[in-house]
């Protein structure tokens, strides 16, 4: 009987010691394997879930989505379609019997109706662009979008006619527009975006909305069916008030258009209450400074008797969505760098429901994620951890504790070793206040090693890192980094005065908050005075390049799509008009010393660390003229440096999964020069 015990013990042990040999870490192309659960939507009964299921081809170099569903316990877990392309934006009619969605043709993107109790699909539009904002009319009968519909471009001079079959230059480009470009976008061809209904069974679109002003966001109907109330900017100077936008309804039949709300600031997202009686918004009173908390405020269905309710939460409120019975909301947050969702009375009271929505944002572990409610009070939403990306977790509204539904990543991260992530507080030098930071340790991680301690900068700088997924963090520890990330002051999810911490001093102080990080994990024992690296992009760029200009502890540095000048940047990038007053007081040439004040060139005559700066050939938000200010000065200094510019890549370098692992590969190659 003994020899038989120690058999079988030597039987487990071997087992176990294959499944361990089995996990290996985590590697880039395990990327183009991950995959994501978004925008999960809830039957209004409560019985479906329908969301979008979200990979990567390899083929395609691109993250593609198909539309899937299942019961809100985890079975019945099946594809809506059998169709093989793009399909997103999935809404529930108000009986549940049908779903509306768009999906990408030949042609552009459509809208397509789905029957429940069929499984039949049909494309009931024909449009000249892709529609947005889909929303049910109260009695199902019909869908309103938003659609740009175009305008003509300015012509200066009348040109002489061409020989026929001459070759002459293409036409120039003429815009007179303050906004005319977006990152990841390029050049905006001239137009304004337009409410429009179409039936639900199909047949013509009909325009409800005119003017030349932008028509976006959320729409809700009213009860009754004859109004949409939708959020704009129709205010004549609309282009440079361009941070205020106020609440509207327009009737569904003549196209009159009511103005709700009058604030100077946004006013977003209207919600009508199932009971018709009824708006809720999100908006603030704009003081024009770096960072302000979105609040929630309710009126009447005529836009009297104003009122905010969210006062006691020092948190931006977002997702707004009303219960069954009219008596409070549903909505998400941001604390500590983690998003929640609770539920708030109509008096303010709130109540947490759940931890943890996030997982969307596959590269770095920012805030995102979605969730929704059925009209029992059931929530479904997008759950992460930094073990997984998104997947589905229920809430049902008789339990307090969510189950994860899904397990997408399974068949991968169950045979993957990847590093554990540890939530870590520290001080302040500056004026003692708690900063909060995450380390990310190599798999297999061994206390008496000394690892390279890297720092990874966020972006924004108006945003927050958290407890979440992170292919870029992982790949780093993978390849035997500790990786620290911290959100230093201006970073969200800590109150309004945190974040505008930065107003007019930025980089300020957040500079000290990341160092005191770094000198906190030394005294912790797992960083080391001579293995410290650095990177960032974007405003983590901005920091990297400014950290490296105030010291010289660290061995080697990337910074990443960084702003070196603000003076020329604010003029050259896409959103150059939104920076004077609400970054910096007044514009470049009214406040020289200022912007250079606060510019990462300012300093680069110090700067002895070997530097790589990386770009996206194709940014318009941080230009590549920004970073080749810094290699080009390093150059001069002949300090160590090199220039890595990535073709066809905006400011979202790593929105395509092989310029994500060109971004990281790059990184680890020059930061591997300098370890030892």
């Amino acid at each position: 009987m003994r020899v038989k015990i120690i058999f079988l013990l030597f039987l487990f042990i071997s087992f176990c010691n294959v499944s361990i040999a089995q996990k290996t870490n985590f590697s880039y192309l395990d990327v183009y394997d991950l995959e994501y659960a978004s925008d999960p939507q809830i039957s209004p009964n409560g019985d479906w879930i329908v969301y979008r299921r979200m990979g990567f081809d390899i083929m395609k170099d691109k993250a593609m989505g198909n539309l899937w569903m299942l019961k809100t316990d985890g079975s019945q877990h099946q594809k809506l379609t059998s169709r093989e392309v793009g399909e997103s934006n999935p809404k529930w009619s108000p009986s549940g019997d049908r779903l509306v969605f768009t999906s990408s043709t030949d042609e552009g993107s459509e809208i397509y109706v789905y029957w429940v109790g069929t499984g039949k699909i049909a494309k009931i539009s024909q449009l000249p662009f892709s529609p947005s904002s889909l929303a049910w009319s109260p009695n199902g009968n019909h869908i309103a979008f938003s659609m740009n519909v175009e305008k003509s471009a300015p012509v200066l001079a009348k040109m002489p006619k061409k020989p026929k079959g001459a070759q002459w230059a293409d036409s120039p480009r003429i815009t007179d527009r303050l906004y005319h470009e977006a990152d990841g976008r390029g050049y905006i061809k001239p137009g304004f975006n337009h409410i429009f209904t179409i039936p639900s069974d199909g047949g013509a679109p009909r325009q409800i909305t005119s003017g030349d002003f932008h028509h976006r966001g959320t729409l809700s109907w009213s009860a009754d069916g004859k109004q949409i109330f939708f959020s704009a900017n129709r205010n004549e100077d609309w282009e440079y008030d361009f941070r205020n936008s106020e609440v509207y309804s327009v009737n569904v039949s003549n196209g009159s258009i009511v103005t709700l709300t009058d604030k100077n600031g946004p006013d977003t997202g209207p919600m009508v209450s199932p009971d018709g009686k009824y708006i809720a918004y999100i908006g603030f009173e704009d003081k024009v400074q770096a960072y302000q908390v979105r609040k929630l405020h309710i009126m009447n269905i005529d836009g009297s008797s104003k009122k905010t309710i969210s006062n006691d939460l020092d948190r931006s409120v977002s997702n707004i969505v009303w219960n069954a019975k009219s008596d409070g909301l549903y909505f998400s947050y941001d604390d500590k760098g983690n998003s929640k969702i609770a539920h708030i009375s109509l008096n303010g009271k709130v109540k947490k429901l759940a931890d943890n929505m996030g997982g969307t944002t596959i590269g770095r572990p920012y805030a995102s994620g979605s969730f929704s409610v059925s009209n029992k009070g059931d929530v479904v939403f997008t759950q992460s951890r930094p073990e997984y990306p998104s997947e589905l977790a229920f809430l049902s509204s008789k339990n307090d504790t969510p189950i994860k539904i899904t397990a997408l990543n399974k068949a991968l991260l169950d045979f993957k070793n990847l590093g554990k992530v540890e939530e870590v507080w520290y001080t302040s030098s500056f004026d003692q206040r708690d900063i909060q930071g995450w380390l990310v340790y190599p798999p297999n991680y061994d206390a008496d090693t000394v690892y390279p301690f890297l720092v990874e900068n966020h972006g924004g700088p108006i945003l927050n890192y958290g407890d979440r997924f992170s292919a870029e963090m992982q790949l780093y520890a993978a390849n035997g980094y500790i990786v620290f990330y911290p959100n230093p002051r201006g970073s969200t999810s800590y109150g309004e005065e945190f974040g505008n911490l930065l107003y007019n001093n930025y980089p300020g102080q957040d500079y000290n908050d990341v160092m005191d990080g770094v000198d906190y994990c030394i005294a912790k024992g797992v960083a080391h005075e001579d293995l410290l690296f650095v990177t960032g992009g974007s405003a983590g760029g901005i920091m990297s390049a400014w950290m490296i200009g105030k010291n010289n502890r660290f061995e080697a540095a990337v910074v990443a799509k960084p702003v070196m000048n603000w003076i020329s940047k604010t003029l050259v990038a896409d959103n150059y008009f939104g920076y004077a007053n609400s970054r910096y007081p007044g514009q470049p040439w009214e406040n020289f010393e200022g912007y250079w004040k606060f510019s990462p060139l300012s300093l680069v005559g110090n700067i002895e660390t070997p530097t790589m700066v990386m770009v996206g050939m194709d940014d318009l938000r941080t230009p590549p003229s920004e970073a080749k200010q810094l290699y080009h000065a390093l150059k001069l200094r002949k300090i160590e440096t090199v220039l890595v510019e990535i073709p066809g890549a905006s400011h979202g370098i790593a929105n395509r999964p092989s310029n994500l692992i060109t971004k990281i590969a790059h990184t680890l190659a020059w930061l591997d020069k300098y370890k030892n």
